[in-house]
């Protein structure tokens, strides 16, 4: 299984206070002390847009305040941003080699735009302002038309303000079906998140904090799937789910295993990749990073199985249950090992002698400070100029992490690199910094080296995780032309210049 799964999570260097009040429908499992809500899911069921078409073939999708239950039912709601004033936004589901033309209208009070996760598109539809295009002012609008090549699993997000808009829920799933059936029962999305609340239940404000951007990120308190606050997952035994998880939380690495099942994973970050029983069955989730497991519900009628998450204190939090039917079997036997989905038309052959080697150490951080004698406190624009990185778009108080020595806002000074398509690019990441970061490159795919030697990984990726002390080196070919970000997707980091772009020409 990829390095998705294979770590130790890290440790929180955030302290998540308890909530007062009663936790409902929550079990502790290990280190009980702070109140880690559940993870969620109304059963199958994808949110639908409230609006059709419009008369030139547009599919709506506002940007506009809204409500969600993210404590439970009977708790009072939270006031969110939302796609269609939901948390998340409506699933969206085109098929593969179709265009999708989605018309984006702002009704916030702040400006926005929408970015198109994992998907390799025409560069001006990228969602990235300024470099790709401007944002989209309050009452405003914007029409993204684009034809996606790859199947899979993707989403779309805020790319404006991200540390606000994302924590606040702009985020939402896009599904991009294969041309031909796949050969499962059901087809079920899980979007992951976890929310940082006040006692009261509203959304905690203090967005991009020196502490948070300066430590692990935004860290939540209450985590949810869907949306929802509790899972009752209904299964029938011998049923074969397509589960699809994103993780959209703005820092949080989440461990995840569905316990008593064995889970193949079918594909990583939208990619196919060679069917493999999870080791452990357990996940290891990078902010932005996607998973596609089947799963084969192999315990008998009346059966219930827990879902985990890691609680960040070594130990495991209970956060819904597969429910058996006790009726009859789906079916007499599980079907047999699944076959791998079809692949997608990625450019898969490297020119390494040709290649263009990019060194890319990641720098900076809270510790690092207090280790330079920088000290930590303040806000962000607090006087924090201790880093010392060079920087492009970005104050000197807010230059507290950088790639390759420099904080950029990742639209702003030259590229890190400019490339002639079609060349291979060869990444080294290097963490010289006391936390994880999940780097991201956007417009393509990429593939990472098992080690040191030739050897690649069996497995597509956007986005992957690079631990303290840790290095990873990735390779792609440069396909497809535009200015493009590179950042890491603890979105705090990357407003705090952990970002870049490069240009293919």
């Amino acid at each position: 299984m990829p390095d998705i799964a294979d770590r130790q999570p890290f440790e929180a260097f955030e302290t998540l206070r308890p909530l007062s009040g009663r936790l409902s429908r929550r079990h502790w499992l290990a280190g009980a002390g702070a109140s880690l809500t559940a993870l969620a899911l109304p059963p199958f069921a994808a949110a639908q847009p409230t609006e059709g078409l419009t008369a030139d073939g547009f599919r709506l999708l506002r940007a506009r305040p809204g409500e969600a239950r993210l404590r439970g039912p009977t708790a009072p709601a939270t006031p969110i941003w939302g796609y269609e004033g939901l948390a998340p936004g409506p699933t969206l589901r085109a098929r593969q080699g179709e265009e999708l033309k989605i018309r984006l209208v702002n009704e916030l009070p702040q400006a926005t735009v929408i970015h198109w996760h994992g998907l390799r598109i025409a560069n001006a539809m990228d969602g990235v302002p300024h470099l790709t295009q401007m944002e989209v002012a309050p009452g405003a609008s914007f029409d993204y038309r684009f034809t996606p090549p790859d199947a899979g699993t993707f989403w779309y997000h805020s790319h404006f303000l991200s540390s606000e808009q994302m924590a606040r829920g702009l985020f939402g799933a896009l599904i991009v079906e294969e041309r031909a059936a796949v050969d499962v029962d059901r087809d079920v999305v899980l979007v992951l998140n976890d929310w940082r609340l006040t006692n009261a239940g509203a959304i905690e404000r203090g967005f991009g904090n020196f502490h948070d951007a300066a430590m692990a990120g935004r860290l939540g308190q209450y985590i949810t799937l869907n949306g929802e606050d509790s899972l009752e997952l209904p299964v029938k035994t011998n049923e074969r789910l397509r589960l699809r998880i994103v993780n959209t939380a703005n820092a949080r690495i989440f461990r995840l295993r569905i316990a008593e099942h064995v889970t193949r994973v079918m594909a990583v970050d939208g990619q196919p990749c060679p069917p493999e029983v999870v080791p452990d069955g357990v996940l290891r989730l990078a902010p932005g990073t996607r998973v596609d497991l089947f799963l084969d519900a192999a315990l008998k009628p009346g059966s219930r199985a827990p879902i985990l998450v890691d609680d960040l204190r070594g130990g495991e939090l209970e956060i819904g249950h597969l429910v058996y039917g006790d009726g009859a079997p789906l079916r007499a036997q599980p079907l047999a090992a699944p076959h791998p989905l079809p692949a997608n038309p990625l450019p898969d052959r490297f020119d390494m002698a040709g290649s263009l080697t990019i060194d890319v150490p990641l720098d900076g951080g809270g510790m690092a400070m207090m280790m330079r004698g920088g000290g930590m406190g303040g806000g962000m624009g607090g006087g924090m100029g201790a880093a010392g990185f060079r920087g492009h778009g970005l104050p000197p108080q807010d230059r507290i992490w950088a790639l390759a020595s420099v904080a950029s806002s990742g639209h702003d000074g030259p590229p890190m690199f400019s490339v002639p398509r079609g060349r291979t690019v060869v990444m080294n990441f290097t963490n010289r910094s006391a936390f994880p970061h999940a780097m991201h490159v956007h417009g393509h795919h990429f593939r990472a080296f098992a080690g040191n030697g030739p050897a690649l990984r069996p497995y597509w990726l956007d986005t992957v995780i690079v631990d303290p002390e840790h290095s990873e080196r990735v390779v792609f070919v440069a396909d497809n032309p535009g200015k493009w970000m590179l950042h890491c997707h603890m979105i705090e980091h990357m407003a705090t210049g952990m970002a870049a772009w490069f240009q293919v020409t």
